[in-house]
């Protein structure tokens, strides 16, 4: 975990995150538990993908999750996410579940979101990193300050944006950063999680899509094409 690896858009915003004696411990500690042959998703080259694909002056969205998929071929670095040709996963079953009910959108076949992410959509997990198949594994190693500069850099930015959060843990880490929620600058949008578990006490019904684009809209912004 390097600054050189940050994009250009975010880098002055999350440098302060990345020089820290956690952050320098969190790198090596990557390297060693590679070097040891554990597999780690999403692989090297992915894990920033969330960055890369909205730049921070384009983000007007940003919906949190907990840590990426472990599950073999799953993870690509974007939230809620999975690469073509992989089989959608049952949280995401579900938002597309929503997605219909809310905006009208058929429940697509392909679970690859990066057409949000390049619309302005901050598909970001609080933990970037996690081992096969043992979820919140890398949770508590100290993605968790970088991945908060991340949301605090979109509310420190001045420009409207919505949070999306599903599930207790994602409002939790919003609770962490200064400004979110206070007065109507953002609009901060919370509902249980989308997984099978929770799904029915609340999240379906939500509306997060049709929110979302009418406070775009409002604010002169061009809403979000939900299609995949």
């Amino acid at each position: 975990m390097t600054a050189e690896a940050i994009p250009d858009s975010w880098r002055a915003a999350l440098e302060p995150a990345l020089t820290t004696p956690e952050a320098r411990r969190l790198g090596g500690w990557l390297r060693a538990e590679e070097d040891s042959g554990r597999t780690i998703y999403p692989p090297r080259g992915q894990r920033l993908n969330a960055l890369v694909h909205t730049p921070l002056d384009q983000v007007h969205v940003v919906i949190l999750g907990q840590d990426p998929y472990h599950g073999p071929g799953q993870a690509h670095g974007l939230a809620f996410s999975v690469p073509d040709g992989v089989k959608v996963p049952p949280s995401l079953v579900n938002i597309y579940k929503e997605l219909e009910s809310d905006i009208g959108i058929a429940r697509p076949q392909n679970g690859n979101l990066e057409s949000w992410a390049k619309q302005g959509v901050l598909l970001l997990n609080n933990t970037l990193t996690v081992q096969a198949a043992q979820a919140g594994s890398h949770a508590g190693r100290g993605w968790d300050a970088i991945t908060d500069a991340c949301v605090q850099a979109v509310v420190d930015r001045g420009d409207p944006a919505v949070f999306i959060l599903w599930g207790s843990h994602a409002r939790k880490k919003a609770s962490r950063v200064k400004g979110l929620g206070v007065g109507d600058h953002h609009l901060v949008l919370t509902s249980p999680h989308p997984s099978p578990l929770s799904a029915h006490s609340g999240f379906f019904g939500s509306r997060p899509f049709s929110q979302t684009n009418a406070f775009l809209e409002k604010h002169g912004l061009k809403p979000i094409d939900w299609s995949v």
